[in-house]
Order: structure tokens, then C-alpha cells, then sequence
């Protein structure tokens, strides 16, 4: 079998945009070839999660989780889907609980980028470049910095963006577009909310 670098995995996901894992073994069934490894993503499936995006999500479920031992962190997290079957199958219910135990553990603060506040945006830009400009770097590279931080901000507040706890290789977000592949449904991270003992609001 070829070996497959990490950056042809890399190229291919950013141009189809399907999880670390499908990209892999799609480059290890076609040689390498990366026109051929989209062809096995298409035809498997995978790239279909991309046009269920628009789709009406009415139905779902709502996942616990309770931290033990001490039980000082719980989570309560909606993900719904567009039918009834999907929500009650096992594989949505286990993708509800492994999320779950992952913002336990992670403490994001939102699901995607689009919910973070502009306000926040602006005020972590102006402590970036502050940073930046108080470290001596200078002002033509300082806009550079900023936006490496900001992303970096991004990965680590926003769930979609995260390394998934338990395979650093995928994101959330990866892990979403598979569920979606697999059942043929749009699935949409609604909401969350993350409790521990002790913590100020």
C-alpha cells in the first residue's frame, strides 16, 4: 500500500472538505491519486453532507452528560436532524453523548464562529495587537499575528472548531459532516449549555 503524507491528506480535505480518516483511506484506495480519491469520497457518499446543509432540521435530540466522580460538571446539548428515524437510531445518540462528554471536558463557549459576539471579536484583536506592538514586533507584521491568534481563538471557544477529545486527528465539525454522510441528514449542533459547580456566569 502507498504511504500517504499528512499534507496529501491535508490538500484533499481542504478542497472537499470530508474528515481526516475518509480522506486517508480514500488516498490509500487510489494510489495517491487525488482526482481519484474525490471520485471514492462521491461515490461513497461523503461529499453529499455538503448540499444536506440547507435542509429543514425539526426533529433531534437533547444529550446529558453528568461528570463523575463529584458530579460538578453537567451538559445539556441539542443536536437535531431531519427525521424522527435518524433521532432515534443508536449512532445519533452515541454522536449526542461523545459530544457531550467533549464540552464537558473542553468548555467551549460557542458552537460555531458565527456566534461569536463582534464585540468579542474587536476587544481579543485589541489585546492581540497590544500584545504584538508591546513584544516589539513590528507594525508590518503585527495584522499577520493578529489573525494567526484570532483563528487560534476560534479553534479553542467555538465546538465546530475543536479537536474532538478523543481523536485529536478530527474536529467537531468533521465528525458532524460524517454523521451526516452516513445518515443521509442534514444534523445541526443547535445549542448548549455547559454547568459546573462553583462557576460565576
Amino acid at each position: 500500500m502507498v504511504e500517504i503524507k499528512a499534507d496529501l491528506v491535508k490538500e484533499l480535505r481542504e478542497k472537499t472538505g470530508a474528515g481526516f480518516m475518509d480522506c486517508k483511506r480514500a488516498l490509500e484506495q487510489t494510489g495517491g491519486d487525488t482526482e481519484k480519491a474525490i471520485d471514492y469520497l462521491r461515490a461513497k457518499g461523503i461529499l453529499q453532507a455538503e448540499k444536506r446543509a440547507g435542509r429543514i432540521t425539526k426533529e433531534g435530540r437533547v444529550g446529558i452528560y453528568l461528570h463523575r466522580p463529584g458530579e460538578k460538571i453537567g451538559v445539556l446539548v441539542e443536536v437535531n436532524c431531519e427525521t424522527d428515524f435518524v433521532a432515534r437510531t443508536e449512532e445519533f445518540g452515541a454522536f449526542i453523548r461523545e459530544l457531550a462528554m467533549h464540552i464537558a471536558a473542553m468548555a467551549p463557549r460557542y458552537v460555531s464562529r458565527e456566534e461569536v459576539p463582534n464585540e468579542v471579536i474587536e476587544r481579543e484583536k485589541a489585546i492581540y495587537r497590544q500584545q504584538a506592538l508591546e513584544s516589539g514586533k513590528p507594525e508590518k507584521v503585527v495584522d499577520k499575528i493578529v489573525e494567526g491568534k484570532l483563528e487560534k481563538f476560534f479553534n479553542e471557544a467555538c465546538l465546530l472548531e475543536q479537536k474532538f477529545i478523543r481523536d485529536p486527528e478530527r474536529t467537531i465539525e468533521e465528525l458532524r459532516k460524517e454523521l451526516s454522510s452516513k445518515t443521509g441528514e442534514n444534523i445541526v449542533i443547535r445549542r448548549f449549555a455547559r454547568f459546573q459547580v462553583g462557576e460565576s456566569q
